[in-house]
């Protein structure tokens, strides 16, 4: 589909209503049960057309799960798909077993079997759970959903929304483009990219409110590739939190702002509008701008004529954020390869081969020289030490780099906030920067690019924390 035929894809749709996953348990521990498996949703603007998609719990996306800071969380987890599957916890710092990661922390979930995965997440924020086996795939056809860890001590808002923001490849008779999965271009270029964009698995939901309510709005970008740019209309959003760790807050620049693939915000708004007017968030796509969500005024009831006058500070998680940078231990992380790169060779399964073989394995992007997860970390640390790992994107492709266990920060230059600390960083074309973080977490990790298709095409890697 062209440009004209996605605007027109996402037309006028429905808001779409947040149902938990059934939920038992006592006040410290909740038990939640999820099954993976195939069903149908209604995607398009046309309600007459149901897509078929693999589905958490039967939701697209998968329930939001809310559970309180403290609380340790059970999920019975079964796999009802035709596909071996696992679940990955995105930007958790939760014990290494439980991270999701065939091969590295566990062995995939068969079909007709079923695992149980439990922690204690240590932080509250806004984080995401998703497949992490045939991510390429899986995730292209709707296997994710949100996870929010609640503040011991809540700030005070009305409305608590999610939005969960996704691009589909969609044909023109409203199924997936099953063709387009696995295609080495998409694999080789930016990423596999869709023609259909969702909020919250919908086509321009809208969301009612009413005038003088304060919302804390949580943007989850789950697409496979596609980097989200928005804006919003009508009022003055807040930061308060980025990838699920507090920020101090601070306004959007122009009302703006850029999610990459993997990427969390919370946001602040304050219902300004007079009622029966709208606030819109608007995705650009180029020059050209659409409708994504809309938050639609009560013509009738106001809650009051002037915003709320209290603390949105959210309180700091118990993360190490102090580097030792005099004792760090520095890691070079050369990513090269893609279409239009200079990439040669590389080593793939132990050996080492030339790029056309390379292409041929469908593994077209290499970190530090090797395609690919090979049997030797990229680093072993002690636990506590600082690391500095200096990535250097030498090629023409933007890059959702994602470090799993940890959050990070960048060492050299703000980012229009006092301190950011992330999971997922967005590397520009041929950009050069510097990521700090106290390896407190033991275990085996990932580093990949968040571009799913990057990762699937050889841009992965994993460090060990001893």
């Amino acid at each position: 589909m062209n440009r004209r035929d996605f605007l027109y894809r996402t037309g006028a749709g429905l808001a779409w209503l947040v149902t938990p996953a059934l939920a038992v348990g006592t006040e410290q521990k909740k038990r939640y049960l999820l099954q993976a498996g195939e069903g149908f949703s209604n995607l398009v603007p046309d309600e007459d057309v149901q897509t078929a998609v693999w589905q958490y719990n039967r939701q697209t996306p998968g329930p939001v799960i809310r559970i309180k800071q403290g609380e340790t969380l059970q999920i019975p987890f079964s796999n009802k798909l035709i596909q071996p599957t696992s679940i990955h916890w995105h930007g958790l710092r939760i014990e290494n077993r439980m991270d999701g990661v065939p091969g590295i922390t566990q062995s995939v979930i068969e079909p007709g079997t079923e695992f149980l995965y439990e922690f204690t997440p240590p932080d509250a924020g806004t984080f995401w759970y998703h497949t992490h086996n045939r991510s390429w795939e899986q995730m292209a056809r709707g296997l994710h959903g949100v996870l929010i860890v609640e503040e011991k001590e809540p700030i005070v808002v009305d409305q608590d929304l999610v939005w969960v923001i996704d691009d589909w490849l969609i044909d023109r008779d409203g199924n997936i483009d099953e063709s387009s999965l696995g295609a080495l271009h998409d694999w080789a270029h930016g990423g596999r990219v869709g023609n259909l964009l969702t909020v919250n698995g919908k086509s321009q939901p809208e969301f009612p409110v009413f005038r003088g309510e304060r919302i804390r709005l949580r943007l989850v970008n789950v697409a496979n590739a596609r980097t989200m740019n928005l804006r919003f209309t009508q009022v003055s959003p807040q930061a308060i939190a980025i990838d699920g760790q507090p920020i101090v807050p601070a306004p959007l620049e122009n009302s703006a702002l850029t999610l990459a693939p993997g990427q969390r915000i919370d946001l602040i708004l304050d219902m300004t509008m007079s009622p029966g007017e709208r606030m819109a968030m608007e995705f650009y796509l180029g020059e050209e701008a659409m409708v994504a969500a809309s938050l639609v005024c009560d013509l009738y009831k106001v809650v009051r004529e002037v915003p709320l006058d209290t603390n949105i500070q959210l309180t700091k998680n118990p993360l190490s954020t102090t580097l030792d940078m005099a004792n760090a231990r520095t890691v070079d992380l050369s990513i090269e390869g893609g279409a239009m790169g200079r990439m040669r060779e590389a080593v793939f399964n132990g050996r080492k081969l030339p790029i056309q073989e390379l292409v041929k394995e469908k593994k077209i992007w290499a970190i530090n020289g090797i395609a690919g997860l090979s049997d030797e970390p990229l680093f072993s640390v002690e636990r506590g030490e600082t690391v500095v790992i200096q990535m250097d994107n030498k090629n023409r492709w933007p890059h959702a780099m994602h470090i799993h266990g940890h959050h990070f920060i960048n060492i050299d230059e703000g980012e229009g906030f006092d301190v950011v600390w992330r999971d997922t960083f967005l590397l520009n074309p041929n950009g050069k920067k510097r990521f700090g973080f106290v390896a407190d977490n033991p275990g085996k990790w990932l580093i990949h690019c968040h571009m799913i298709e990057h990762q699937a095409g050889g841009m992965v890697t994993w460090f060990e924390v001893v």
